[in-house]
């Protein structure tokens, strides 16, 4: 199980401890990843950006960049050496949306999807731009900046619930792996089998 929710991660481990004699794994520090933890506090490391390295990496055996489009946007960053670098946390696409409704009262909550055009010609598809170009603009930014710092052509790799709605106006990412976070979950599972 990952799980970067304290609360829930306690809860899971004593449903594993009570229903499933112990068996199963939460991710955490101590296991073996087959990935070496190059930042300055390893123990900081959320489980799921760990995953996604892992699964990252494993799929293209070189330098990688996992994108996780969820509650927060994380870019993993992983050397041609299969170490993981860092990363880049940033607010998500639906906490975005939902501070814009609730901060400014005159906006509507809308759906996500892509506008005919950058420029709204209403308030929706405006709303809509600035979160579909604006979020695509950030990947490919963020991402243009981590492949220079990196000093390798890394592939990048997106995944998560918004990925399908933005990835198609990124010019920055190589392709979409629905199942990244659960590849990962498998190759750690599979490297701590008794």
């Amino acid at each position: 199980v990952s799980c970067v929710v304290p609360a829930l991660t306690q809860e899971y481990d004593q449903v594993r401890l009570r229903y499933l004699d112990g068996k199963g794994a939460l991710v955490g520090p101590s296991m073996k990843t087959g990935m070496a933890i190059r930042i300055d506090n390893p123990r900081e490391l959320g489980a799921d950006r760990l995953v996604n390295a892992v699964a990252a990496y494993d799929r293209v055996r070189g330098p990688c960049i996992a994108v996780d489009f969820g509650t927060a946007i994380n870019y993993d960053v992983v050397s041609r050496e299969g170490e993981y670098l860092g990363g880049v946390i940033s607010p998500g696409i639906e906490i975005s949306l939902e501070a814009l409704s609730q901060r400014a009262a005159a906006l509507p909550k809308v759906r996500l999807e892509a506008p005919r055009a950058a420029i709204g010609r209403g308030t929706l598809e405006a709303i809509q731009s600035g979160v579909v170009f604006g979020y695509a603009g950030q990947v490919d930014g963020l991402v243009g900046r981590l492949r220079e710092e990196l000093g390798d052509e890394a592939t990048v790799i997106a995944t998560g619930g918004f990925a399908a709605a933005i990835v198609p106006h990124c010019e920055q990412v190589d392709e979409v792996d629905d199942l990244l976070t659960l590849q990962g979950l498998r190759i750690i599972w599979e490297k701590n089998r008794e």
